[in-house]
């Protein structure tokens, strides 16, 4: 298999995920509030709304970083998760197996040069032979035009570099679901081009991807589907021209208008 084709999965249903009344609550704050979400194979779903609207703990949740208090999570007809039960590291660790997240700032290990973060999941945690998994990561960083950095550390390379670092290391695990986590916020804006250039591309492979992002001109390009969340639920979801063009929620214009009209 390739390293730029994502991981085929089993089964023939359209759904490569199916979330059910997810609910979270940290203390005495409910963060996410009965949260229905479907995606399905090969399709971009970009996740909008206002900080605290719990976007990035719904992505938390589907790699397993985070539990859920409620709902179920159902990966492409082959693991489901009822959270209304207690959930053990195994079937956390499966669910984190089925996807690779892209973080905010990177998340890169700072002792261990490009090649040695891109090669440390598929070495450690798939088992693969580390011959393969070089073979694959040095094809990987040549797509992302990041071949002669290999060698480098993360304080050698730029902040774009380093996104894009955590780009190839997501891809290296072949993942059936892409989680990407406001993956421009902390770049310079000179540099959010070349990351989201490489995101539109894995778009145009047909990779299936979640993104929470505020680059609303990127997720009308290339979103199947826009989905707005507030204070913990989806106020509207739809096609980026409905949504981001023709909202029919008021709170989705209120945030539209203010993103747009920042001062």
């Amino acid at each position: 298999m390739s390293p730029t084709e994502p991981r085929p999965a089993a089964g023939t249903a359209d759904a490569v995920l199916t979330l059910r009344n997810l609910h979270k609550s940290f203390g005495d704050t409910e963060v996410l509030k009965s949260i229905d979400l479907t995606v399905r194979r090969g399709t971009v779903v970009a996740l909008i709304g206002p900080s605290g609207s719990g976007k990035t703990t719904v992505l938390r949740c589907l790699n397993g970083l985070e539990v859920p208090d409620g709902g179920s999570v159902d990966v492409a007809g082959e693991l489901r998760i009822d959270f209304s039960k207690p959930v053990g590291k195994r079937e956390r660790a499966a669910l984190r197996d089925r996807s690779a997240m892209v973080f905010q700032h990177y998340n890169l290990f700072p002792h261990m040069t490009v090649l040695e973060n891109v090669i440390e999941g598929p070495v450690q945690v798939q088992r693969r032979p580390r011959a393969e998994a070089i073979a694959d990561a040095e094809q990987l960083l040549e797509r992302v035009g990041l071949r002669e950095k290999r060698d480098a550390y993360p304080f050698e390379l730029s902040g774009g570099q380093q996104q894009r670092v955590g780009i190839v290391r997501a891809l290296a695990l072949r993942p059936q679901l892409l989680l990407f986590d406001e993956p421009t916020s902390a770049l310079d804006p000179e540099l959010v081009g070349d990351v989201l250039s490489v995101i539109k591309e894995l778009a145009e492979e047909d990779w299936t991807m979640v993104i929470v992002t505020h680059e609303l001109e990127f997720a009308r390009q290339v979103a199947d589907e826009v989905v707005f969340m507030a204070d913990g639920v989806v106020v509207e979801h739809g096609h980026p021209s409905q949504v981001l063009k023709r909202p029919q929620h008021e709170r989705t214009r209120q945030f539209l208008h203010r993103l747009l009209n920042p001062f």
